[in-house]
C-alpha cells in the first residue's frame, strides 16, 4: 500500500513539475509530509530523507522533460548552463544546512516557503514585467511556431546571483527550484513561457544531480522508496510535458495556488504547535 501511495505522488509531482516548471519536489514534499504527519504513512522518513527522495526524484522528471522540451526545441541551453552554475554552490551549501532541522522547525521554515510561493504565483500575472534586466543585459532572441519574436536577456553576474539564493532553497527543502526561478525568467528577464518552463527543466535536471550527490554523501536516501518515486514520476514528468504543449496552465495553476498555500499554512502549524 505505501508503494502505491508513492507511486500516485510521484505520479503527480512529474505532472504537475514538468507542466508549469517547477520540478515536482514542491508537491512531493509537502505531500509526503502531510501523509507521514497526518496519517502516519512513513514513520521512518524524516525531512532529511523526504528531502533526499525529492532530489532524487528530480534527476528523472528533470531528465524525462527535458527530453521532451528538446524536441520542441523550447530549452536554452546557454541560460540554463549559467543557471546551474549560479544554483550548484547554493545546493550544497543548502544540504548541509538541511542537516539542522528537526522536523518542527523544517515544517515552519518550509511552510513559509510555501506561502511565500503561493502568494508569488497569486501575484504573478499582476505583476508588470520589468526590462531594466534586459536594457542592461546579454540579449537573444526567440521565434515560436506562430513566428512571434521574444527578445529576452540578463545580466549574467545577477542571474547567477539569484540562482544562487534559489540553489539554496533548493538544497534546504527538496525542491526543484523552478517554483521561484520561472516566474523570475518571464517577469524580470523577459523569457517566452514556453523557453522559461523548458530552460527551467533543463536547470533543475543539472542541478538535481549536485543536490543529490550531495544528499547521497550524508546518508538522506530512502533507496527503497526510489523504486516506487521515480518511475511514476519519470511517467508523470513525460505526461506533463505533453500538456505543456497542447494546454493552458491557467487552471491547474490556480489549483497548485490554493494547494500550497493550504500545505504551507498546515506546515507552519505543524512546525510551531507539534511536540
Amino acid at each position: 500500500m505505501i508503494f502505491v501511495v508513492m507511486a500516485i505522488v510521484g505520479l503527480f509531482s512529474g505532472v504537475v513539475g514538468a507542466l508549469i516548471g517547477l520540478g515536482g519536489g514542491v508537491i512531493l514534499v509537502p505531500s509526503l509530509l502531510f501523509l507521514g504527519t497526518a496519517f502516519a504513512f512513513f514513520p521512518d522518513l524524516s525531512p532529511q530523507k523526504i528531502v533526499g527522495l525529492s532530489v532524487i526524484m528530480m534527476i528523472f522528471t528533470g531528465l524525462s522533460s527535458t527530453l521532451s522540451y528538446m524536441k520542441v526545441k523550447t530549452v536554452d541551453y546557454r541560460s540554463g548552463f549559467i543557471f546551474f552554475i549560479g544554483s550548484a554552490p547554493g545546493t550544497i551549501l543548502g544540504a548541509f544546512a538541511n542537516k539542522g532541522l528537526d522536523l518542527p522547525s523544517f515544517n515552519l521554515y518550509f511552510g513559509i516557503l510555501l506561502v511565500l510561493l503561493a502568494l508569488l504565483l497569486l501575484v504573478r500575472d499582476r505583476l508588470k514585467t520589468v526590462h531594466w534586466f534586459v536594457e542592461h543585459g546579454r540579449k537573444y532572441k526567440f521565434i515560436d511556431n506562430q513566428n512571434k519574436e521574444y527578445v529576452y536577456g540578463y545580466p549574467i553576474w545577477f542571474a547567477m546571483l539569484l540562482t544562487f539564493f534559489i540553489g539554496f532553497a533548493s538544497g534546504l527543502f527538496g525542491i526543484g527550484g523552478g517554483s521561484m526561478i520561472v516566474p523570475a525568467m518571464i517577469l524580470l528577464f523577459l523569457f517566452p513561457p514556453h523557453v522559461a518552463v523548458g530552460t527551467s527543466m533543463f536547470m533543475v535536471f543539472l542541478s538535481a544531480i549536485v543536490n543529490s550527490i550531495t544528499h547521497v554523501s550524508l546518508g538522506n536516501v530512502p533507496w527503497i522508496y526510489t523504486l516506487a518515486v521515480v518511475p511514476g514520476a519519470y511517467i508523470g514528468a513525460k505526461i506533463g510535458a505533453s500538456l505543456n504543449k497542447k494546454l493552458n496552465s491557467d487552471t491547474l495553476v490556480v489549483i497548485l495556488r490554493i494547494a500550497l498555500l493550504v500545505l504551507g499554512l498546515r506546515s507552519i502549524y505543524e512546525g510551531l504547535f507539534s511536540s
